[in-house]
């Protein structure tokens, strides 16, 4: 029997969980319900969930900080839901490592959408690959895997949420490529993913603070373009 996948749910409105929770389990997850940040940490322990479906305003911690917390320990999946749809929390959220950012109010065929497209970008490293070949890139002093989503910088693993790392593996898949950021959005987040073209750059600044530039390579700027993985030959 194949195990189901679990999603957490943080929100402290009732409904609101209850009935995200009742439209994932018609497509057969499992699910389980916090109502306060302060509840996430451990419940992430218990219950090892494969996608973390977040609120912002939660009483006591609120989402920001959880996300943070959550990061410094894991790099399961996160879709921040929240009823500000400025732009300015949109990339808050996402520099502070969210996957992905819902407005509400949403609708739920939607959301159980967008957590599935998540869900099939990101295989964690103890998920058997056999009979696939491995999908990696290597250069000096870093190795990106996508078979096992792990990256290795200068012999040490650097811990990465899905997309960052799909983001890296793709630039460095195709050295001295420039992409344009609408490229990149589409090739990364998929037609399921309404952002715009900032959230790449959001991405960009957050892997250039865990990969430094190399004598051998480096992610590059195009100004007026987009970005390329700059190899030296």
């Amino acid at each position: 029997m194949v195990n189901k996948q679990k999603v957490l749910i943080v929100d402290d409105d009732n409904n609101i969980a209850e009935l995200i929770s009742l439209y994932l389990t018609k497509e057969c997850f499992e699910t389980m319900i916090v109502y306060d940040g302060e509840s996430v940490m451990g419940a992430i322990g218990s219950f090892e969930p494969n996608l973390i479906l977040l609120d912002l305003m939660l009483p006591g911690i609120d989402g920001y900080q959880v996300c943070r917390e959550v990061r410094a320990r894991y790099s399961t999946p996160i879709i921040m839901l929240s009823a500000k749809g400025e732009i300015f929390d949109k990339v808050l959220g996402l520099e502070l490592g969210a996957d992905d950012y819902m407005e509400k109010p949403f609708d739920t065929k939607e959301l159980v959408a967008r957590v599935k497209a998540v869900l099939r970008r990101y295989k964690p490293a103890a998920e058997p690959s056999a009979k696939s070949h491995d999908e990696s890139v290597e250069y000096p002093d870093l190795i990106i895997n996508r078979t096992n989503y792990s990256v290795t910088y200068m012999g040490k693993n650097v811990d990465m949420p899905p997309k960052e790392l799909e983001l890296l593996y793709f630039l460095a898949s195709s050295p001295n490529h420039v992409f344009t950021r609408e490229q990149l959005l589409d090739q990364i987040w998929g037609y399921e993913y309404m952002g715009d073209t900032r959230t790449v750059d959001v991405h960009i600044k957050r892997l250039r603070e865990k990969i430094k530039d190399h004598e051998s390579w480096k992610i590059s700027t195009i100004w007026g373009i987009g970005y390329k993985f700059e190899a030296k030959k």
